[in-house]
């Protein structure tokens, strides 16, 4: 519902989009197109919908940005934050100081982790939770004499933030090519078959080999000298590519052979996106660090941090140097408040058991409809996730030449159908609320079907020349 106590203030599209263009540099964001043809201005959201200011009512199938898992109406999380706010609006947790939002924030999360972890080191985004994982791995081994290990393994493709720090690890070249990457990190092949596999290459063979890309990598640099492999279980910006099914036991293996550590990344794929609370669990791995963020607190309040291993927490824990790294907002009692509160509707509401055994099965029944659709090659789910792939001959999986940008025209005709998907080049991509219901899904498909259906439709006047 509409908040009548808001203080924002009342304007047209027109003017709200003018403001826009004259005060606010966008985070992803191409401005000269923004400034030509100005923003979509969303005004409210509710339940699994954002409403825009035009009135017009979109389901969200990208759960805002991959965080918004228990969907938009949960004010049990904004009462908290209320009362956090009333009662303790802030204090930070240098220098021998706690306090209690953080003390118990950080116990649930241990509680709900694999049962390996026992720490949390809290940060204010996954990008600066990946900062810290460098630090974190820097100190780990220089604490024990090894300092010629400096490299960090990542995968082309991959996503890990938008600092300095995180989007070198990342490894997407359109970010690299707009500053200078820090050194000593490399990248192996990313696990996507679809796109990387060869003709004949059965699944388990694929994964093998990008497994070994891994081994290789080590090898070629020198065990000695590779400090730390990272990777998201699930590739979720780089277009929802999920790993054949011995991929990470086999890249786990690998890590523990060569006495490198292993980095779940678990931003998108934490707190209950496949059906278990992280991926770890889903892939049956023990990373040494797991990245969160983004759905810990429902997207109410900006929390991330590290989920620290027993194996790393007590090396640090007996260094006698200060570990020197930390952030104003390191565990900022609104957004420990934010995320105990999440906590407890995951537990109140069955919703890891909902999306094993109800909604997750039906997301993925429904969704792989859309392969039966002229233009999709391939469709990929997991849990409350989803991608389908945008070829132009569906039998050999030819894609379109790049500059025809099918999948943004996929994506604005979904749009205009009513729903938000993402385009990843040719890859649309979905992370629906685990809350959303059959009907909903129902709608979500049916909207992507008519969307691709227009798609078509423009694609073969543009081909004809019309």
């Amino acid at each position: 519902m509409k908040n009548s106590n808001t203080v924002i203030p009342t304007r047209t599209t027109a003017e709200w989009q003018a403001l826009d263009n004259a005060s606010f540099l966008h985070p992803f964001t191409k401005h000269s197109d923004i400034r030509e043809e100005g923003g979509r201005i969303i005004e409210r959201a509710e339940d699994v919908y954002i409403y825009t200011n035009d009135g017009d009512k979109i389901l969200d199938s990208m759960s805002g940005l991959w965080c918004c898992n228990l969907g938009f109406s949960t004010p049990e999380i904004a009462d908290a934050v209320h009362q956090q706010l009333t009662h303790l609006p802030f204090y930070n947790n240098f220098f021998q100081c706690a306090h209690t939002a953080a003390i118990e924030a950080a116990s649930r999360l241990v509680d709900v982790a694999p049962d390996h972890i026992n720490n949390v080191f809290f940060a204010g985004s996954g990008s600066e939770a990946n900062d810290t994982n460098i630090r974190l791995v820097r100190r780990y081994w220089d604490s024990q004499g090894k300092t010629d290990k400096r490299y960090i393994i990542a995968r082309e493709n991959a996503y890990h933030g938008s600092s300095i720090a995180s989007a070198s690890l990342g490894g997407m070249s359109f970010m690299h090519d707009q500053f200078h990457t820090l050194p000593n990190v490399a990248h192996v092949l990313q696990p996507y078959q679809f796109g990387e596999g060869q003709l004949g290459e059965s699944e388990e063979d694929f994964g093998r080999r990008a497994a070994q890309s891994v081994e290789d990598k080590i090898i070629e640099l020198g065990a000695d000298n590779v400090a730390a492999m990272i990777g998201e279980p699930i590739m979720g910006a780089g277009g929802v590519r999920i790993p054949p099914s011995n991929y990470w036991k086999l890249v786990e293996a690998i890590c523990n052979k060569h006495d490198v550590l292993l980095i779940a990344d678990e931003v998108i794929t934490g707190f209950g996106r496949t059906g278990k609370m992280f991926a770890s669990d889903y892939f049956d791995i023990k990373p040494d660090l797991i990245t969160f963020a983004k759905a810990a607190t429902n997207g109410y309040q900006q929390l991330g941090g590290v989920l620290v291993s027993e194996k790393v927490s007590k090396v640090l824990m007996a260094d006698e140097a200060e570990f020197a790294h930390g952030y104003t907002f390191n565990g900022h009692p609104a957004a420990c408040a934010a995320a105990i509160k999440t906590l407890d509707i995951f537990e109140r509401d069955n919703i890891l058991q909902r999306v094993r055994d109800d909604i997750g099965p039906y997301f993925a029944e429904r969704f792989a409809t859309l392969g039966d659709h002229p233009l999709i090659g391939e469709v990929r789910t997991i849990g409350m996730l989803g991608a389908i792939e945008v070829v132009k001959d569906k039998q050999t999986n030819e894609r379109f030449h790049k500059d025809v940008n099918a999948g943004s025209i996929v994506k604005e005709s979904v749009t205009r159908n009513g729903l938000i998907m993402r385009a990843v080049g040719d890859t649309l991509i979905s992370a629906p609320q685990l809350t959303i219901n059959k009907q909903q899904v129902d709608e979500l498909v049916d909207k992507a079907l008519k969307g691709l259906d227009e798609t078509a439709e423009i694609l073969s006047k543009n081909h004809s020349g019309e």
